[in-house]
């Protein structure tokens, strides 16, 4: 059944494949953020441990919540460890030591990386496919990302 909500088939398709981008980059950082709790070393071991913990828990809900907004457009959500990998600009990353300082590093420039693309993905949401709905999503988005970031950041100075 066709999605009807002001918005052309052809831009819902669009919109939708870039979405699925987003959901690509949220699944491995994600995945990253899962290592770094799973494999991080050091004095500071259990800190960082419940620090990566709440991290990856909040990516957990964003990616629910981004593959819910791409069904509600109408679209199927990549739900296949091979379809992520191959949307995402993200990169897998493997490390020699597991200290935090690494980890931390590591997450905060992919969550910088994805706030750049979300900020530039909101005006063309905006503008260019005139999905007001998705981009003010997207604004909400960049927003968690920013905080979190900001999370990370705090732990390297």
């Amino acid at each position: 059944m066709e999605t009807l909500i002001g918005i052309s088939q052809e831009h819902l398709h669009e919109v939708t494949a870039l979405m699925n981008g987003i959901l690509a980059d949220e699944a491995v950082l994600y995945f990253k953020t899962r290592n770094a709790h799973w494999n991080v070393e050091g004095p500071d071991f259990h800190s960082k441990h419940l620090f990566f913990e709440s991290q990856y828990e909040q990516l957990d809900d964003i990616m629910d919540s981004v593959a819910e907004r791409i069904r509600s457009l109408g679209h199927y959500a990549p739900a296949t460890l091979h379809s992520l990998v191959q949307l995402t600009h993200l990169s897998e990353q493997s490390r020699e030591k597991n200290d935090a300082t690494g980890f931390i590093t590591g997450l905060l420039h992919d969550h910088q990386s994805l706030i750049i693309r979300l900020r530039e993905l909101i005006t063309i949401f905006a503008e260019k496919y005139k999905d007001l709905g998705t981009s003010d999503y997207v604004t909400g988005l960049m927003e968690t990302h920013e905080k979190m970031a900001w999370m990370l950041r705090a732990h390297l100075r």
